[in-house]
This record gives C-alpha cells, sequence and structure tokens, in this order.
C-alpha cells in the first residue's frame, strides 16, 4: 500500500494545485476534506514558516498521519511588505478573494512602484511533531486590472513580466515552476526519496485514522 500524505489544506484550488503537482509519486494524497471535521489551525505567526509548520503539526497530531501544509502571501514593495502573512485575511478575517483584491487596487492607486513578490513556505509534519520545510519564490508587479480567469487570489493582478501573463492566464497543469507554490513543491519532489525515509522512521505501525472510523461506524 501507498504511503499517505495528507494535504492540510481547506482551500479547493490549494489542494487541486498540490495534486496536480504530486501526481505519480508512490504516495496516496488525501485531502482534509476526506476525514471528519477537525478544529482548525492557529495561524497567529509573523511569518510564513510560522504559519506553515503550525498548520502542517496540528493535523498531523489530529489524525496521526504526515501531513503536507503551505502559507503563501503577496508581499508588495510599495506597501512595506502587506499583505504578507495576513494574505488571506487582507479585507477582514472572512474577507472573500474579490474583497482582498480590491482592497488590493486601492492601496495600490497612484503608486508608481508596482513590484511585488509571492513567498511560499511548504511543510511536512510527522505526528512526532518533527518537520521539513521548503521555500519558492515568484517575482512580479501588481496590475491595475484584473487579467485571466484561472487560479485564485490576487493570481488576476500579479503580472510575470518575462512571461507577459498573470498568474491567472496560466492554465494549472502549465504553472509548474513558474509559481511560488510550484517551486517548493518541485523542491519536495527532488527530495521525495529521502523524505519517505525520514517518515517511516517516524510512522507508527498503520491504524485507522480518526476520520475514517468514524465514517466506517456512519455506515
Amino acid at each position: 500500500m501507498n504511503d499517505v500524505i495528507v494535504l492540510a489544506t481547506g482551500n479547493r484550488h490549494k489542494c487541486e494545485e498540490m495534486q496536480a503537482a504530486l501526481r505519480g509519486l508512490p504516495v496516496s494524497l488525501r485531502p482534509l476534506a476526506d476525514f471528519d471535521p477537525l478544529p482548525a489551525a492557529i495561524e497567529d505567526g509573523t511569518t510564513f514558516a510560522h504559519n506553515a509548520h503550525a498548520k502542517a503539526a496540528h493535523y498531523a497530531q489530529l489524525l496521526g498521519l504526515p501531513c503536507l501544509a503551505d502559507d503563501t502571501g503577496l508581499v508588495v514593495d510599495a506597501l512595506d511588505g502587506r499583505p504578507g502573512v495576513h494574505s488571506a485575511r487582507y479585507a477582514g478575517p472572512a474577507a472573500t478573494g474579490a474583497e482582498n483584491c480590491a482592497k488590493l487596487l486601492r492601496a495600490m492607486a497612484g503608486r508608481r512602484n508596482r513590484s511585488a513578490h509571492f513567498a511560499c513556505v511548504l511543510t511536512l509534519a510527522a505526528p512526532d511533531g518533527q518537520a521539513l520545510s521548503w521555500e519558492g519564490r515568484c517575482d512580479g508587479e501588481i496590475l491595475a486590472d484584473h487579467r485571466g480567469s484561472h487560479g485564485f487570489g490576487y493570481d488576476s493582478l500579479f503580472l510575470l513580466p518575462e512571461l507577459g501573463k498573470t498568474l491567472a492566464e496560466i492554465p494549472l497543469e502549465a504553472i509548474g515552476s513558474c509559481s511560488h507554490r510550484g517551486q517548493a513543491l518541485a523542491r519536495f519532489i527532488a527530495e521525495f526519496d529521502t523524505v519517505q525515509r525520514w517518515l517511516r522512521q517516524r510512522m507508527p505501525a498503520a491504524s485507522p485514522c480518526p476520520g475514517d472510523q468514524g465514517r466506517k461506524q456512519a455506515r
């Protein structure tokens, strides 16, 4: 049986991108949606690394399975690094992607310096609390209007100058190393043999995980 890694995100778009990038690895990738509802991880760190580790470790300990999580954000030079670690809730705790983009456009109105970058930290945590991390970065510029229908979040406002396209103009199957998350995932894939050995040293004997048990009892 393949090893199991849980994709520790409730964001459907992230999950799809991660599944597409990791397809072909000798591992069973399971989204959080496969399990019974779990308490959310607390993401109150001031760095992407802190929050990625918090999510991965939280779900790994609850499920008894290795969990892969990322924390990603948009860092805008003219805004002193904002929205940064608050990118997903830039316009408020329950803000939509459209609301976050609208706030960004207001903040950037009239600014000549449009440079920005996306940062991503990807963390794999084992149930014993040990973790490994990889990073990715994507440099670009903030547009004054949306372009493209792919992607999510700020993708339609983020231009890659060398390609002349926004992240939202690049299909999921082609985004690969163009994106910050794609870069981090590529580094994870490159080290996967080592990662697999590391995990097997830390995993207890296979046993049903909480979400699976709950579903079997409910049938």
